[in-house]
């Protein structure tokens, strides 16, 4: 597999001669709607001759156009240009920074300045709705347009379907959020990938002084705001630590005796067989399956019977 290019300024990227495919999006989650799209592109850039190329932001635009109902994101950006990258499809992905200015630059402009000067594009590939430029004014029918008079086609597609979803519901970043809002982890992680991809968020190992006092075997994470974090509950997984995956039982929300913490929604990992200083390391922490909701103890010795209980259960399940 080819090593795709990042180009993080467009100045700095010199298409091909002959042109590329270029799909636009978000790709939060690069999901398995997402990945036959890119599969698609790549079909087609090997058709024509163009190099398969993914646009994308480095923040979901509702962080900028609408801050008060922007989405939680499903992957960092690192994750998505590792996940895309994984696909196997693209040649190259431009990461376009999105801010204040760039939310009021007209479609047209947009048109100009990136899909024809910057990516010298030949094929434009995007969803039936999608929306660009300034108050979202721009659209397919515009790309259309545009294109017929600079030289790009334009393939809008619908949103791709689950086949094995009874209702034909689409794949869809929405969705999986909506899934992972109800601790379901599994089935979002069918979502995800072929085979199920278990839902990944990753984060810092954080010192906590009051977990060793009290003799808990516990590693609290900390991640990003902007990350969608699954239900409050708890849930078997895998804790993975400079590429050591390691069984784990993941507690998300507050479950710590009183006093402890009390006043943090907190992420928890009883990473098992391991005892460990991962102080300030970068972990990630993968779920799933949901094992049960919140359960707040009110001792230290309430919530090591606690662990106890569902280590086993987390081993049981993880060893299927």
């Amino acid at each position: 597999m080819a090593e795709m290019t990042i180009v993080r300024d467009l100045a700095t990227y010199v298409p091909p001669a002959n042109g590329t495919a270029v799909t636009i999006g978000a790709y939060d989650g690069v999901h398995l709607g997402h990945q036959a799209v890119l599969r698609l592109v790549r079909e087609l850039a090997d058709a024509r001759g163009y190099e398969a190329c993914c646009l994308t932001f480095d923040r979901h635009p509702a962080e900028v156009v609408r801050p008060e109902s922007a989405p939680k994101l499903l992957n960092s950006l690192d994750q998505k240009l590792e996940l895309l990258e994984a696909t196997g499809y693209l040649d190259v992905t431009c990461v376009l920074p999105f801010d204040a200015a760039r939310s009021k630059e007209p479609a047209e402009e947009f048109v100009q300045e990136v899909l024809v000067a910057g990516l010298r594009a030949r094929l434009v590939v995007v969803g039936a709705d999608f929306h660009f430029g300034y108050r979202r004014h721009g659209t397919t029918r515009l790309l259309e347009q545009m294109g017929a008079e600079l030289g790009f086609e334009v393939l809008a597609l619908g949103l791709v379907t689950a086949p094995e979803d009874p209702q034909g519901l689409p794949y869809s970043s929405t969705g999986i959020r909506h899934l992972l809002a109800e601790g379901r982890v599994a089935d979002a992680a069918g979502l995800l990938g072929r085979p199920p991809r278990p839902y990944e968020v990753r984060g810092v190992v954080e010192p906590d002084r009051d977990a060793r006092r009290l003799g808990l075997p516990l590693t609290k994470v900390v991640i990003s705001d902007g990350i969608c974090l699954p239900a409050d509950g708890v849930y078997a997984g895998w804790f993975v630590d400079d590429d050591e995956v390691r069984p784990a039982t993941i507690t998300v929300g507050r479950r710590r005796p009183p006093g402890v913490d009390a006043d943090r929604s907190l992420l928890d990992a009883h990473v098992l067989d391991f005892d460990g200083d991962l102080d300030g390391q970068p972990v990630a922490l993968r779920f799933v399956e949901w094992l049960h909701g919140p359960a707040r103890s009110d001792s230290s010795d309430e919530l090591l019977a606690h662990l106890r209980r569902d280590e086993e259960t987390t081993r049981r399940l993880l060893d299927r």
